[in-house]
């Protein structure tokens, strides 16, 4: 099979389907030498990325997601190439690409929280008819959860069949647990990015769906009410459109105990995980949310929202709150912050848990998929 993903997210300041489609591609190259990849690629990437894989061939496809030359441009692209099927690792399938095809869909927070980027009439009709179009015409879905696909089999009533729920991995911990043991390196690390007491961290894009502000609200309860002396921590790009959060920040008058460190390069974020003392994750909505597994693999007590993608990925290893409840979230912190038997507990919980999320499990069930539609 001459199989194509449409890797033009891959890299894309690490966030959730740029890790997806890294790993999977690489872990994909690992497993199957039996099939020809094609990587469609943006500029960003093309020259820098080196396979040394013989079954993989990269195609520059400099088109923007979400964009017109998506959708007018790229099909002719991947026509070029006479692939077998494409895979689509987003809901942005261009509508007018007819081959054999697979789209993954991560979640349908766009649906409820479109941000400014689709808060229009028009850009929330566009998104709507290209995510209608890529579960319909495509022969396969793959949902990352199966609180996903519960949504997508409501909101769009689609075959249950249609559907395959993948988990996806997480990161190798070989290097990562290196720099866990340089306790000295992490310390001088921190203290320069401000970083001198216990802390919460945060890690997320700065969207309203990830509800930022009450985490702060909750951080300012856990210092007056519980009387807690510790930082927060909120990494992530911060959005020029989503400045909530810093008028909040600016009302509550948090000083310097909120850090608050713009995005994090990749090799730098073990050490933000290992050394926090609770991760916290108030999302109103994901699709499945792996940012408590990566915490948990730091053996990091988490407490997170009480919605059912985080139900469904954490189970029985996290502390949950209303996300809803700046109080109830404070209460559920400063639980974890006091309760030692609990945080041992979550932690060991958290380190069983995470087990069962394997990027070599979800390549070879994603292999299954594109075997199933060929």
């Amino acid at each position: 099979m001459r199989i194509g993903i449409d890797a033009r997210m891959w890299g894309e300041k690490q966030t959730g389907i740029g890790l997806y489609i890294e790993n999977l591609t690489r872990y994909l190259l690992k497993i199957d030498k039996q099939n020809q990849y094609v990587l469609f690629l943006k500029k960003d990437f093309f020259h820098s990325l080196v396979f040394s894989e013989q079954n993989v061939k990269k195609v520059l496809a400099d088109y923007h997601w979400y964009s017109y030359g998506e959708q007018l441009f790229l099909p002719r692209v991947l026509k070029k190439e006479k692939l077998d099927m494409a895979h689509f690792p987003n809901f942005n399938a261009p509508i007018f690409y007819n081959g054999k095809k697979i789209v993954t869909i991560h979640d349908l927070t766009t649906h409820n929280f479109p941000g400014h980027r689709s808060n229009s009439g028009w850009r929330k009709f566009a998104f709507r008819r290209v995510f209608k179009n890529s579960i319909e015409k495509s022969d396969k879905v793959i949902a990352v959860s199966e609180t996903t696909k519960n949504q997508i089999v409501k909101d769009y009533n689609i075959a249950d069949s249609k559907i395959k729920v993948v988990y996806g991995g997480l990161p190798n911990r070989n290097y990562e647990s290196r720099i866990m043991n340089y306790e000295k390196d992490s310390e001088d690390f921190l203290s320069k990015r401000g970083i001198t007491k216990s802390y919460i961290f945060f890690t997320g894009v700065w969207r309203k769906h990830k509800n930022i502000v009450n985490l702060i609200k909750a951080f300012a309860i856990l210092r007056d009410k519980y009387e807690k002396d510790i930082q927060l921590v909120l990494g992530g790009q911060e959005d020029e459109f989503y400045n909530e959060p810093r008028k909040v920040l600016a009302e509550l008058k948090l000083g310097g105990d909120v850090i608050i460190p713009g995005f994090i390069p990749k090799n730098e974020m073990p050490i933000f995980f290992a050394n926090a003392s609770v991760f916290a994750f108030p999302s109103f909505m994901e699709g499945f949310g792996f940012a408590p597994l990566e915490a948990m693999s730091y053996g990091v007590p988490c407490a997170v929202s009480d919605i059912s993608a985080l139900k469904e990925s954490c189970g029985e290893a996290a502390s949950y709150f209303d996300p809803h409840s700046p109080e109830d979230m404070a209460g559920k912190i400063a639980l974890l912050l006091n309760d030692e038997n609990l945080r041992k507990n979550l932690i060991q919980k958290g380190l069983k848990n995470i087990a069962k999320y394997d990027w070599t499990k979800c390549a070879a069930e994603t292999l299954r998929v594109y075997e199933s539609v060929l």
